[in-house]
């Protein structure tokens, strides 16, 4: 009896894009540290940007949204999708997906009203 992985061709049940992908970009469901290593930067890159606001609100004594902020948003949100597209689950593509599209609209945003 087949296992689900193996009738699969090596992909679990839950993934979506496997199927369809994995033939032509192998290394982007290959298990390794390196993507271990992604997913932790885009986390820390997303989450790095609530303590730079916190920092400089603080220091301004008031409520600020620095420019930085934004790039971070998008550079996280970014790697997050990349490495979301790595588990290869539905929800968390699907939660992810729309993110850097909304963060790329604030920095244009932002740099129109720098001009």
């Amino acid at each position: 009896m087949l296992s689900d992985q193996a009738a699969l061709g090596g992909h679990s049940a839950e993934s979506f894009l496997a199927p369809y992908l994995a033939d032509a970009l192998p290394w982007l469901y290959a298990d390794s540290l390196t993507w271990t290593i992604i997913g932790l930067i885009g986390g820390a890159c997303f989450g790095s940007r609530f303590v730079i606001q916190w920092l400089v609100s603080e220091k301004a004594k008031r409520v600020v949204v620095p420019d930085i902020f934004w790039h971070l948003s998008f550079v996280g949100s970014v790697i997050t999708l990349v490495y979301a597209f790595h588990i290869d689950r539905l929800p968390i593509v699907l939660g992810l997906f729309f993110s850097p599209f909304l963060y790329a609209r604030n920095l244009m945003l932002l740099k129109k009203g720098k001009l």
